[in-house]
């Protein structure tokens, strides 16, 4: 199933403000939600798919994602950009919740304990890319110094580990309030255990009872062709593990574009500056010249002046959208020696007697024409 825009699924236009977006989530979630359309699977998918909605526009570098790169900017499997989203009724419900504070006010629905551990957090780092990688897409091996589960307890924390007797192991306490709309019930975390259910009574000494400890990972990221500097692309679930056995967060790997020893980019097109001799210029030449895929060839005409650029079709960057290629402009510098032997000094000055040799000296140029015509 096409899922559908996101701002279409808030009825929003792309320069809502964050205020806005809140507003017309809350709106759509009291009309949907699942405890007021008992049994009505129309109404769940409308609750989902507007919370899903919300929880990519209310996030600053979701919303960037998103509007960059559409809903393949928050799948993981389309070359690693953005989190990935695998959205279900109890996802829709905690954002809902934990966003408005309703608790239980729509009839005691509650988290469960892996709803309150502390989500791990996202580990951040540059990747360098060379031209030729991003033109093509590659396969990279990235090594992450990051807090991972602890390997003696398990992520518990400790080996001694009792229920929270003042919320039951529940991890919650209900705060009841009084209003003229009637009476409130809001969910809160238990002060005794923070939420967490347990109390830990014999801490790991790995550990030190967190549950976690630094270490490394080996990860693979798929580039698609065609990033630039400043692109990132979200690994989900390869960040920070959370404090006792809490989900981790993701890794965020910003690309970084090296400079190349003979291309500038710009946009989807490479420029190449071709240094070429005089005669080179003035009798035309067949001349291989360097690109992103090895060598290629290229046709000078004879008389190609000075800063002349030639376009090199389809042998640019790769779209990151896929849909073909940019060009290589070649840009063209007539090289000047500096050293010249008297025989050479020679034949140019002989050269330099022919009129056909010297610019015309009726060449107006642009400025002259423009004086022309005024005067």
């Amino acid at each position: 199933m096409t899922k559908r825009d996101f701002y279409e699924v808030l009825d929003l236009s792309k320069d809502a403000t964050e205020n806005d977006i809140k507003k017309a989530y809350r709106k759509l979630a009291m009309e949907f939600h699942p405890d007021r359309n008992a049994g009505s699977k129309e109404a769940e998918e409308k609750f989902k798919e507007a919370s899903e909605a919300y929880e990519v526009l209310k996030d600053p570098q979701k919303r960037q994602r998103y509007d960059q790169f559409g809903h393949s900017g928050l799948k993981g499997g389309l070359g690693g950009f953005g989190g990935g989203f695998d959205f279900d009724v109890g996802d829709a419900l905690r954002t809902f919740m934990s966003d408005f504070g309703f608790g239980d006010i729509f009839g005691g629905r509650g988290s469960n304990r892996g709803d309150r551990q502390r989500r791990g957090r996202d580990l951040q780092l540059q990747l360098r890319l060379t031209l030729e990688e991003i033109s093509s897409g590659v396969e990279k091996k990235i090594k992450l110094k990051k807090m991972i589960l602890c390997d003696v307890c398990d992520g518990r924390g400790g080996q001694s580990i009792t229920t929270c007797l003042q919320c039951q192991g529940s991890g919650e306490v209900r705060q009841v309030s009084q209003s003229i709309l009637g009476q409130f019930v809001n969910i809160a975390p238990c002060p005794r255990c923070h939420g967490g259910g347990t109390i830990l009574k014999d801490p790991c000494n790995n550990c030190g009872g967190e549950g976690r400890i630094k270490g490394e990972k080996l990860i693979t990221v798929d580039i698609p062709a065609g990033v630039s500097s400043g692109n990132y692309i979200s690994v989900r679930g390869e960040g920070n593990v959370g404090p006792n056995g809490g989900p981790s967060g993701d890794a965020i790997i910003v690309i970084d574009e090296a400079e190349h020893e003979h291309f500038e980019r710009h946009g989807d097109d490479i420029l190449y500056h071709l240094p070429l001799s005089f005669t080179q210029v003035a009798l035309g030449a067949e001349i291989e010249v360097p690109t992103l895929d090895g060598k290629s060839k290229l046709s000078i005409q004879a008389g190609t002046q000075v800063n002349k650029i030639l376009r090199m079709r389809s042998k640019g960057i790769a779209r990151l959208h896929g849909h073909g290629r940019g060009d290589q402009l070649v840009r063209i510098v007539v090289w000047t020696p500096t050293k010249l032997s008297a025989n050479d000094k020679k034949l140019l000055l002989e050269l330099a007697k022919s009129e056909h040799l010297n610019p015309p000296k009726n060449d107006r140029g642009f400025l002259g024409k423009i004086r022309e015509a005024i005067f």
